[in-house]
């Protein structure tokens, strides 16, 4: 499989188990607390498996911000967070730099 697509797995598994602390209330619910703990893992687990082929740093550097878009727009959609045209400017710059990173790498 695509190295590109783990690693993309890896940063949606991201996104899940951050929303998942947020609902597990400082891991003190049970259910929510489980599904961030199995989220973490797959993240990991693919992340690691990206990286027997992908440089380090770039696909760390695409995980996180794969997490950190995902992040951000649930906060805006679910959790009511700002989305003030600054914030959304840095979202779309951190896009960019997922994108080139992607696009410089080599597979």
């Amino acid at each position: 499989m695509n190295a590109w697509l783990i690693l993309f797995g890896a940063g949606i598994a991201e996104i899940s188990w951050v929303i998942g602390m947020r609902y597990s209330a400082g891991f003190t619910k049970l259910w929510p607390s489980a599904f961030t703990v199995v989220a973490v893992a797959i993240s990991m687990l693919l992340l690691a498996w990206a990286v027997k082929t992908l440089p380090i740093g770039s696909a760390y550097a695409v995980w996180t911000g794969i997490g950190a878009i995902g992040v951000a727009i649930a906060g805006m959609l679910w959790f009511g967070e700002s989305t003030n045209p600054l914030r959304l400017l840095c979202i779309v710059l951190i896009v960019a730099g997922v994108i080139g990173l992607k696009f410089l790498t080599p597979d």
